[in-house]
C-alpha cells in the first residue's frame, strides 16, 4: 500500500571555518611550482566568494573523513528529536567514499553506531544525493519502511590539494595544446569544489507542529547512451572519448599521469550541459503534464557556477518551462559547490529559514557532468 512521503527534518555540516578566495591556495597548496595563473579568472565567473574544506587550516591535515562529515550532519537530525534508534532505513549518496569497500553507507553507519537497519549507498557525482533520497523515498512510499534518513556528502579536498598534482606530468607522446587543455582540465576543479554533508529524515507523516516536505515526485534522466564522459577520475580520456580505467595502468603511473586527479571536459561541458540537463528533461515534464511552472513558488537550482545561471534560465524558457529568477533560491556564493551535498545544503538552509509557508510548491534541479544526468524534484510545503 502506497504512503505520502514528507521531508520532516534537515540538518547541514559543513567543517572548519569559511575560507575566502585569497585564503585558498594557502589551504590547498600550490599545485605546481608557482600560483596558479587561472584561478582568478575561474573564480571572477563562478561567483563563489567562500567554500569550506575538510583541512585544519594551521597544520594542513585532513580534519574529517567523508564518513565523519556526513555522521555529523545525521547527528545533527538527532539532536532535532528524529529518533536515530529507530531509524530504518539509511541511505548515503556521495562522489568519493574513503575507499573502495566497503561502502559509504555502511562505514556511516558504524561511526553513529546504529542498530542494525537497512543501509544503501549510491555511486554517481552530484545525482548520487539526491538518489540516495529517492532509494529512501522508494522505500517509506511503498511501505517497505516508516522512515528512512538520506545523505548527501563529498569530501574533495583530499584529491584538490597540490601534492596530489605535484607529481604529476602528461605523457609525452601528447603534443602540446592537448596537455595544456588537460592541465586547465585539472586546474579547473580546484577552484569549483569544496566539502559539506546534508542529511534529511523522510517520514511516512508529517510533523504535527512545524511544516514538512511532501514528496510529489522525483524523476532522474541519464543520457549516457548519447554523450561521452565529461567529468572522471581514476581514468584518463582517450581520443574517441573513452575512458581507460585506473586498473588499466601500473601503480607508479597513476601518479605519473595524474590518474585520480578529477578532470573537467570544459568544452563539451559548455556545449552540452543545459541541452542535456535542462531542456531536455523538462521538456519531457512539461510535455507528460508533471510540471506546471506557474505554479512553482521556488525554483531551488544546483549549479556549479554563476556563469550557468542566465544559461540556466534560457534553456527552461526554450524548454517552456519559464520561472522568473525572483523565484529562485541558491547559496552557491556562501556554501560553495558541495557536488552531491548541494542541494541538500540549499533545502536545509531555505527549510529552517522560516521563509516557506504552507501550499508553496518547489521544484529542486540537480544536474551531473559526469555523462550528463539530470534530476528534478517537485516538493508541496504541508
Amino acid at each position: 500500500m502506497s504512503s505520502n512521503v514528507y521531508i520532516t527534518n534537515i540538518a547541514a555540516f559543513l567543517p572548519n571555518g569559511p575560507v575566502a578566495n585569497d585564503a585558498m591556495e594557502q589551504i590547498l597548496g600550490w599545485a605546481t611550482s608557482r600560483p596558479s595563473r587561472t584561478r582568478k579568472i575561474i573564480l571572477r565567473s563562478n561567483g563563489i566568494r567562500q567554500r569550506y574544506y575538510a583541512i585544519d587550516p594551521q597544520t594542513g591535515r585532513a580534519s574529517h573523513t567523508n564518513a565523519e562529515l556526513t555522521t555529523e550532519a545525521v547527528r545533527r537530525l538527532g539532536r532535532q528529536g528524529c529518533p536515530l534508534k529507530e531509524l530504518e532505513v539509511l541511505a548515503c549518496g556521495t562522489t568519493l567514499p574513503d575507499q573502495l569497500m566497503p561502502n559509504h553507507g555502511v562505514m556511516v553507519q558504524g561511526e553513529l553506531g546504529l542498530p542494525p537497519c537497512e543501509v544503501a549507498a549510491t555511486a554517481g557525482i552530484c545525482v548520487s544525493g539526491i538518489m540516495a533520497l529517492k532509494y529512501g523515498y522508494l522505500s517509506v512510499r511503498a511501505g517497505e519502511s516508516s522512515n528512512c534518513v538520506a545523505t548527501g556528502s563529498e569530501n574533495v579536498s583530499s584529491l584538490l590539494r597540490g601534492h596530489v598534482f605535484s607529481g604529476g606530468t602528461e605523457p609525452a607522446e601528447k603534443p602540446a595544446q592537448k596537455a595544456h587543455e588537460l592541465a586547465f582540465a585539472k586546474d579547473f576543479l580546484r577552484w569549483m569544489l569544496s566539502d559539506g554533508a546534508g542529511a534529511i529524515w523522510l517520514s511516512h507523516r508529517p510533523k504535527k507542529d512545524s511544516i514538512s516536505l511532501r514528496i510529489d515526485w522525483l524523476v532522474q534522466r541519464s543520457y549516457a547512451g548519447e554523450m561521452a564522459p565529461c567529468m572522471y577520475a581514476g581514468a584518463e580520456k582517450m581520443e574517441d572519448g573513452a575512458l581507460r580505467g585506473w586498473r588499466a595502468f601500473l601503480p607508479q603511473e597513476w601518479l605519473a599521469r595524474s590518474i585520480f586527479a578529477i578532470r573537467q571536459d570544459v568544452k563539451l561541458l559548455n556545449e552540452k550541459i543545459i541541452e542535456y540537463t535542462v531542456t531536455r528533461p523538462l521538456a519531457e515534464l512539461v510535455g507528460q503534464k508533471k510540471l506546471n511552472p506557474a505554479r512553482i513558488d521556488w525554483f531551488l537550482p544546483h549549479y556549479s557556477s554563476e556563469f550557468f545561471r542566465d544559461k540556466v534560465y534560457a534553456g527552461m524558457q526554450s524548454a517552456g518551462c519559464e520561472i522568473p529568477q525572483e523565484k529562485w533560491f541558491t547559496n552557491l556564493s556562501s556554501r560553495g559547490n558541495t557536488g552531491s551535498a548541494s542541494i541538500y545544503l540549499i533545502l536545509e538552509e531555505l527549510f529552517n529559514s522560516g521563509r516557506l509557508c504552507k501550499g508553496e510548491k518547489l521544484l529542486c534541479y540537480v544536474p551531473e557532468s559526469g555523462r550528463f544526468s539530470t534530476a528534478f524534484m517537485h516538493l508541496t510545503v504541508v
